[in-house]
């Protein structure tokens, strides 16, 4: 009998994040709220985006802006990690955001273990920073399926190389 898998991965587009932030800094750089506020929103390649500002305030509006920005253009915001607002220096404040990619060691572990509790008959293996999910039954697949899209790990899930 033949054998049915698809991966579990955990991606965002990187195009779509850089066009998020580009729009966002275009929108700071022309609203009334942000002027003379010093507002800033680097972006560089190791997946991080600091926003900063010359009050709490305005970094939150800044993030907040971005957050829009980015669920226009489906990214999902369970790829954001925020870190906390802190002092920069010179009446400056500085907010951290982590993009989150893959699937870590212990996100993999907690769904392996919430695939295996399931009733559907599924084995499931960790490979790298994904997951494959394997059965003799299609059905079993798509009830595995809908049964994590129906679960909340904090990372977004999309469901590749069905077969």
């Amino acid at each position: 009998m033949a054998q049915f898998s698809f991966d579990v991965v955990s991606e965002v587009d990187k195009q779509e994040i850089t066009n998020a932030l580009d729009q966002a800094r275009k929108e700071v750089s022309t609203r009334f709220d942000f002027k003379n506020t010093g507002t800033e929103i680097k972006h560089d390649q190791d997946d991080s985006i600091e926003v900063k500002s010359n009050s709490e305030g305005r970094v939150q509006a800044a993030v907040d802006l971005i957050k829009e920005k980015m669920v226009r253009r489906n990214v999902s915001l369970k790829a954001l990690q925020e870190g906390k607002i802190e002092p920069a220096g010179g009446n400056n404040f500085r907010q951290t955001i982590s993009i989150v990619h893959g699937i870590n060691d212990d996100k993999a572990r907690t769904i392996n273990k919430f695939i295996k509790g399931l009733e559907a008959k599924a084995q499931s293996q960790v490979q790298g920073n994904q997951l494959r999910v394997s059965s003799k039954s299609k059905n079993d697949l798509q009830a595995v399926i809908q049964a994590l899209k129906e679960e909340d790990f904090g990372i977004p899930l999309q469901f590749t190389n069905y077969r």
